[in-house]
């Protein structure tokens, strides 16, 4: 009989709807059912595409026996920690703080006053390693509540009183300066792998954020070293396995330094970050490569993660059926010399081990391989690899697929939305335009309430009930703020203000200028949880200081550039230290430092071509940040459009910084030279 996560839009939680643990979602009705028996709660959080979060449900939260000894002496509570990723950031920090690492499944033992008393992630179903069976653990804690429930008490007490002493020092109120960005690079290139590119060792992620620093710190210094190690990673994650050989898209990360071996589950966050990465590559050095897999998983993205209607879900699973069967991780991507002969023939399943890296021990278990785009010389015939690659993709489309996450996270269908438009308008390609405008709609017509307000999810068509967090803000403001300077239209940059109004009445300490990630008038937890440093996406915090600064240049308001300002007080602090994980904050101060740069473009209309020419122009500049505006002279589609004519009857770009302007130019190469000093 199911329980009562079968009420639930949560895919994750969806999951656990069968299973005989008598699952409570996070509520308070869940917490007063543990007072009124005066038990324990047990808190399990995960996601739907984790590997071990599967693993210990089937293993532990299936099994019969553990499930009676969890429903008589606990209430157990399951939260999808993409839903509620406040709920998981409070009792993450806990986690972290007394053991010194995190992850996901996460299994925290809370009192009925949600205070953590006993934490882990994953755990067994008989000891291993070094660690209790989840059943000894279940035992130890009961045993612990029932015999010194006041030492359980006090120590939880005392980790609650810790974690609200947990301040983060906010800098200066200033934005970092000259010195503090050569200092972050600085310490990158200390950390960079050259080699293999990248940073640090294995696991290997991803640094999307940092590498947006990195081309954007080349574009206002000429920093060659700081473009060297953004193309370097770029070509490298392009070339290995963590990429989607045939069908586009990156993987979560790579389990070696190499990027050989992903993690298989493909996140959209992942892929809206780095198709934006590719594609600002491809504009600062014409890159083929980084126009082919900006583009290829843009495509990924529209075609596999793309929703009934119209927005974009939330992710692919790495487990997928074998065949057999049997759900085994990256079943769906690996491919092994016999089965590139049984697809291909004998002769071209030659080549197809070679171009792709397909060996007779494999590059990951059993004998079988990713694929890969190794280094080698010699030519391969286009014509044919792409006959290859068209035949063993059909075939791969037969195996068993990945399951899908299909709810709508709106951070980052943010994050997707400002991804595609910017792809679609450099490569002519209004399809990608058009997937962004659809997402952009439909968060604005489930996601947004009459005052407003951001739902954070939806499913199906229907919104979910947990209120936006700052990110989510944040991010689908970036998002219409792309989409405004791509479509010309105006309505995107009015929507961008509502939200950013929020983020400055509900979200900023007014004192310190400082960020929090929950509303002040949202569900009081613990703790109220605030991190300034970038993970998997940009924090919402540093995400919130780019989309404010982009406003402020978009439409001169002095306190969206203030607040802007004072956010990135924390990245002047944090910068130098610890640049891999504030590079969306460093992104944006080179922004702040660089004006952003407003450009106005005015023509009849971008069907003209004179219009579309300087539109086009603006939108290939590399200025960090800058913002664009098109529209038809006397339009009042975009402050920057205000007071500004033709020029002798033509189209005319302006550009502005700092209270300075240009004179106007009716030139595409003189606009494309102000825009690159």
């Amino acid at each position: 009989m199911p329980n009562r996560l079968a009420h639930e839009t949560s895919p994750y939680l969806l999951q656990h709807a069968d299973n005989p643990v008598d699952w409570w979602p996070w509520s308070a009705e869940a917490f007063e059912e543990a007072r009124k028996r005066s038990v324990p709660v047990l808190l399990s959080i995960g996601y739907s595409s984790c590997h071990w979060c599967h693993v210990m449900a089937h293993e532990s939260f299936e099994d019969q026996e553990t499930a009676e000894y969890l429903n008589a002496h606990y209430v157990s509570v399951k939260v999808d920690r993409e839903e509620r990723p406040d709920v998981d950031a409070v009792y993450m920090e806990a986690v972290q703080a007394a053991t010194g690492h995190g992850g996901w499944p996460m299994t925290v033992f809370l009192t009925p006053d949600a205070e953590p008393f006993y934490f882990g992630t994953y755990f067994p179903p008989a000891p291993r390693q070094g660690m209790p069976s989840f059943r000894q653990v279940l035992q130890g804690v009961h045993q612990a509540w029932e015999e010194r429930r006041d030492e359980v008490t006090e120590v939880a007490g005392k980790i609650v009183r810790d974690l609200a002493g947990r301040e983060i020092s906010y800098g200066d109120a200033q934005i970092p300066g000259e010195q503090e960005l050569a200092q972050a690079l600085l310490a990158l290139t200390r950390e960079y792998d050259p080699q293999r590119g990248g940073f640090g060792g294995a696991p290997k992620f991803p640094p999307s954020m940092v590498l947006e620093f990195l081309l954007r710190h080349h574009a206002r210094t000429g920093s060659e070293g700081a473009l060297q190690m953004a193309g370097d990673t770029c070509e490298r994650m392009a070339r290995g396995g963590i990429y989607d050989q045939l069908g586009g898209g990156f993987a979560r990360y790579s389990v070696d330094r190499d990027w050989i071996v992903p993690h298989f589950e493909k996140m959209l966050y992942d892929n809206a970050l780095l198709c934006r990465v590719y594609a600002h590559l491809w504009r600062a050095t014409g890159s083929e490569l980084a126009r082919r897999v900006a583009l290829e998983t843009a495509d990924f993205m529209v075609r596999e993660l793309r929703t009934a209607e119209g927005g974009f879900a939330s992710a692919l699973d790495a487990d997928s059926d074998d065949g057999t069967g049997k759900h085994v991780e990256g079943a769906y991507y690996v491919w092994t010399p016999e089965q590139l002969r049984e697809v291909l023939g004998e002769q071209d399943a030659e080549l197809a081990a070679q171009y792709f890296g397909v060996t007779g021990e494999g590059t990951f278990e059993h004998g079988q391989s990713v694929l890969q785009l190794p280094q080698q010389d010699g030519l391969f015939d286009a014509e044919k690899i792409a006959s290859v690659r068209e035949r063993l993709l059909a075939a791969r489309a037969g195996r068993p697929a990945p399951g899908r996450d299909d709810k709508v996270v709106a951070a980052w269908n943010g994050l997707a939305i400002a991804a595609l438009a910017e792809t679609g308008s450099y490569f002519d390609r209004p399809d990608l335009v058009e997937a962004a405008v659809a997402a952009a709609d439909l968060l604005v017509r489930l996601h947004l309430d009459e005052r407003v307000r951001l739902t954070r999810t939806s499913k199906d068509g229907h919104a979910g009930a947990n209120a936006g967090v700052l990110e989510d803000y944040a991010d689908v403001a970036e998002g219409f703020l792309a989409l405004a300077s791509v479509t010309g239209e105006g309505v995107w940059l009015e929507f961008a203000g509502f939200l950013l109004d929020h983020v400055l009445a509900r979200f900023t300490d007014e004192e310190s200028g400082a960020l929090f990630d929950t509303a002040a008038d949202a569900e009081r937890l613990i703790r109220r949880p605030q991190d300034p440093t970038d993970n998997a996406a940009p924090s919402g915090w540093t995400a919130a200081a780019s989309a404010l600064l982009s406003y402020a240049a978009h439409t001169g308001s002095g306190p969206h550039r203030t607040a802007a300002e004072r956010a990135l007080g924390v990245v002047k602090a944090l910068g130098p230290r610890v640049p891999r994980f504030i590079g969306w904050g460093l992104a944006a101060a080179e922004a702040a430092l660089d004006g952003p740069r407003e450009i106005a473009i005015v023509g009849p209309s971008l069907d003209h071509e004179g219009t579309r020419t300087l539109h086009r122009t603006a939108l290939l500049g590399t200025a960090p940040g800058a913002v664009v505006a098109v529209g038809a002279p006397g339009s009042d589609e975009f402050p920057l459009l205000a007071d500004r004519p033709l020029v002798g009857g033509e189209p005319a770009a302006y550009v502005c910084r700092n209270f300075t302007c240009d004179a106007p130019t009716t030139e595409a190469e003189r606009l494309r030279a102000a825009l690159s000093n």
